[in-house]
């Protein structure tokens, strides 16, 4: 059988039919990855190939920045970080027209800077700031819609685990993409401000004003954003001008927020078994992924269809922006039916 015939058939009819069978996404691509290698080249090659490619990648120090992130932002979150986060946005922003989803959108802005899971930062922002959205009867559009997109921030925001994965995948400097996401998420932060701030205009009830604090209660709220911007150019600065690599910021980054935690006697002993726990789920998921990753890569790659792909793609009479359109396009589909790190590792390869 044609090679390109056998990836296509491994990627759009045994992918997906163990998507909709509900495996999860890395065992899926390890599976498709390793079945398809054994047919193309032989069973023992498999074999070899697997051991080999995991040992290679697993044994990497560079790895551990994948839950020593986590696990910050885990940290921050049982110590009540991302609390104190809210409540300072609040008091600068809360009286604004749609004011409490905007201290939500500056809460997550801030927090995503110390987290590197975005589902722990939508997690601790829905915690935090729907119950005080529902007191102040915000629409519920608006107030869980803010919640979900502001989860995001986490994406793009460094020290996300997404970015870091990328990195990996890629073999990419880490730092310069952490470096490159800044912007973005700044700029996405803005955006989604804007949006509230239209929405609120024009239907005043679905983000009622919260009371007015006084400059005084303004300055006592400081502190607590005080930390996460202390922790995040600390890490993150010192990752830039060269005092760290990435998992040594990531490791300062563990002893800041832990030495934050206990000056703010915040953490408990179940609150730090419990952000041991979260890492640990996060972070095999994470490496799951990649190793369904680098098989299914492997496999791709034997069949020589990436480079079919990019062959086609490089050859057609359009503007490589119409080309970027198209895989942003699908990304932007994909997304609506994966997780956001399952579809980006699936996709890489290809």
């Amino acid at each position: 059988m044609n090679l390109v015939l056998v990836g296509i058939i491994g990627i759009l009819i045994l992918l997906l039919v163990l998507f909709f069978l509900g495996m999860p996404v890395g065992f899926a691509m390890a599976v498709v990855g390793f079945c398809g290698f054994c047919y193309v080249v032989s069973f023992k090659a498999a074999l070899s190939m697997v051991g080999a490619d995991l040992w290679f990648t697993f044994s990497k120090y560079g790895l551990t920045v994948i839950p020593l992130f986590v696990f910050m932002g885990y940290l921050a979150f049982n110590a009540g970080i991302a609390e104190r986060l809210y409540n300072a946005a609040y008091k600068w922003m809360g009286h604004w027209p749609g004011g409490l989803a905007i201290a939500t959108i500056g809460a997550d802005e801030l927090f995503a800077a110390i987290c590197g899971s975005n589902t722990a930062t939508a997690a601790t922002m829905g915690a935090v700031a729907l119950p005080q959205m529902e007191k102040y009867n915000y629409d519920t559009r608006l107030s869980s819609g803010t919640v979900v997109t502001g989860g995001t921030l986490g994406t793009v925001m460094p020290p996300s685990v997404v970015i870091i994965v990328i990195g990996l995948q890629t073999e990419q400097s880490i730092a310069k993409l952490f470096l490159g996401g800044i912007l973005p998420a700044l700029l996405l932060g803005i955006l989604f401000v804007l949006t509230i701030l239209i929405i609120c205009r024009f239907n005043p009830e679905f983000g009622p004003r919260g009371p007015k604090t006084t400059f005084k209660e303004k300055i006592k709220s400081l502190p607590g954003v005080i930390e996460a911007v202390a922790i995040f150019i600390l890490v993150i600065g010192g990752l830039f001008v060269g005092l760290f690599t990435p998992t040594e910021a990531g490791a300062v980054g563990v002893f800041c927020t832990f030495i934050v935690t206990i000056v703010t006697r915040r953490l408990t002993w179940n609150g730090l078994i419990n952000s041991i726990k979260e890492t640990l789920k996060i972070s095999c998921m994470v490496f799951v992924l990649v190793t369904g990753a680098i098989i299914f890569g492997r496999f791709l790659a034997v069949t020589r269809i990436t480079f079919i792909v990019a062959d086609f793609a490089a050859a057609l009479p359009v503007s490589p922006f119409v080309i970027l359109a198209f895989i942003l396009l699908i990304y932007l589909v994909g997304g609506c039916v994966m997780d956001a790190l399952g579809f980006l590792v699936l996709t890489i390869p290809i």
